[in-house]
């Protein structure tokens, strides 16, 4: 298998990837269907069942849609796979500012946000200026944002709106422009095939987020935040690290790294997505609300699109310039 594998051209092994990856998700969404439709009856542990399966779904049916956007930016070149990303900066940015108060004061500052910041510095990744790309929010952007708004002659809660609207351009814009940022880094001997790097990154970051969430359920350990998360402990969360870390050194072969690369690779974007999602956990107790929709409803119909990549948000950054430094690109 891996001699045929290896006798595919680029293109064609990227295509094998996403026909199988088409039939994991095909085939445990059948799985579900079939488990949802069981009859169980109308007591607590049913009930528990049918959260579990309805957390289950909205996970499922965000993937179809993130693999779809992969898929559809792959056939399309790299300025597809830009705008396609640019637009769930765009939905992810939507869901946090929506749920966080703003004034008539925040208005010109929102307007730089979404249809300035955010075409910038996807334009900044699609001619491969890294090094500006890397410093434009966190220095330019967090420079002008409070200046315009202070321009709006709206002192009131300055540092409290200009934090919060700068937390949202650097998850939802900085954080997850670096993954199509992967796909234009050019590594020697492995020309063509960066959409193995994001498939990498993805399926490390959200096995350990899938296995900490249910080996926090069995280890039943005290939460390390209670006031935060009920499901973040220590155990859990070191078997979903470690467990995301070894699968990205079984994968190397899909990557330039050798497998030692692969697994300290993985393991720095397991911690910093296991940690971001945390955080995000945070951000959301204190607006009140159990995931980033009006009542339980997503604002872009996605299910909760922020709950879904705010791990990855976080892991992007610090994958892409780790994998850059290390290896002088």
């Amino acid at each position: 298998m891996n001699q045929y594998l290896k006798s595919l051209t680029a293109t064609q092994q990227i295509g094998a990837l996403f026909v199988s990856v088409f039939g994991c998700l095909l085939l445990i969404s059948i799985v579900a269907f079939f488990l949802s439709v069981r009859d169980r009856g109308d007591d607590a542990t049913a009930e528990a069942w049918r959260t579990e399966l309805s957390r289950i779904d909205g996970v499922l049916r965000t993937s179809w849609v993130m693999v779809f956007v992969f898929w559809v930016g792959w056939l399309s070149g790299d300025t597809t796979t830009l705008v396609l990303f640019a637009g769930v900066s765009f939905f992810a940015l939507r869901e946090f500012m929506t749920l966080s108060p703003t004034r008539r004061g925040d208005h010109r500052s929102l307007i730089l946000a979404f249809f300035i910041v955010l075409p910038i510095q996807y334009a900044l990744v699609g001619t491969r200026h890294f090094d500006l790309f890397t410093v434009f929010i966190p220095v330019y952007v967090f420079l002008a944002i409070p200046v315009v708004s202070a321009l709006a002659n709206d002192p009131a809660r300055f540092l409290e709106r200009n934090a919060k609207l700068q937390w949202g351009i650097m998850v939802c814009i900085y954080g997850m422009s670096h993954v199509p940022a992967l796909l234009l880094l050019s590594f020697p001997r492995f020309q063509n095939k960066s959409a193995f790097l994001v498939f990498f990154l993805v399926l490390v970051v959200q096995t350990c987020m899938v296995v900490q969430h249910f080996a926090s359920r069995q280890f039943k350990s005290a939460p390390a935040a209670p006031a935060i998360s009920q499901s973040f402990g220590w155990p859990g969360w070191w078997t979903g690290v470690l467990t995301g870390s070894l699968l990205g050194g079984l994968l190397a072969g899909l990557t330039p790294f050798a497998p030692g690369q692969a697994l300290a690779l993985s393991f720095v974007a397991c911690v910093a997505g296991s940690l971001g999602h945390l955080v995000m956990k945070a951000l959301k107790r204190d607006r009140g609300i159990p995931n980033w929709g009006r009542d339980g409803v997503s604002v872009t119909g996605a299910g909760g699109l922020l709950d879904r990549v705010d791990a990855l948000c976080f892991a992007a950054p610090v994958f892409f310039h780790s994998a850059r430094w290390y290896f002088g690109l």
